[in-house]
């Protein structure tokens, strides 16, 4: 269960860039309350999953999938560049993320 709380987290820290980056500079009502309210939103998911993943991994995996996503999303809805080097930096977070998981896995951590 705590894979799948870090899961949500990490859409919530997505959402949260994405609508921080709308505000502009928290200007704008509606994406500035949503901004807000998925900071709020992944920060408890997360201390859900710390509960019984480390702090180091659950962490990093968080602004990982976040990291990755907001550049993907970002592309997508603000039409941002999506570039060699970032389809590159992206492999290797995801191969980080995955072997986070995989060295929770070896040691006995719940998936």
């Amino acid at each position: 269960m705590p894979w799948i709380y870090l899961l949500i987290a990490s859409v919530f820290e997505i959402v949260f860039a994405l609508a921080t980056n709308a505000t502009h500079g928290f200007t704008v009502l509606g994406p500035s309350l949503l901004t807000a309210a998925a900071a709020a939103g992944g920060i408890f998911f997360l201390s859900l999953a710390l509960k019984s993943l480390d702090v180091g991994v659950g962490y990093t995996v968080w602004t990982g999938i976040g990291s990755v996503g907001t550049v993907l999303f970002g592309a997508v809805v603000f039409g941002e560049a999506f570039t060699p080097a970032k389809v590159a930096a992206f492999v290797l977070i995801i191969g980080g993320v995955l072997g986070l998981k995989l060295a929770d896995k070896l040691t006995g951590t719940p998936a």
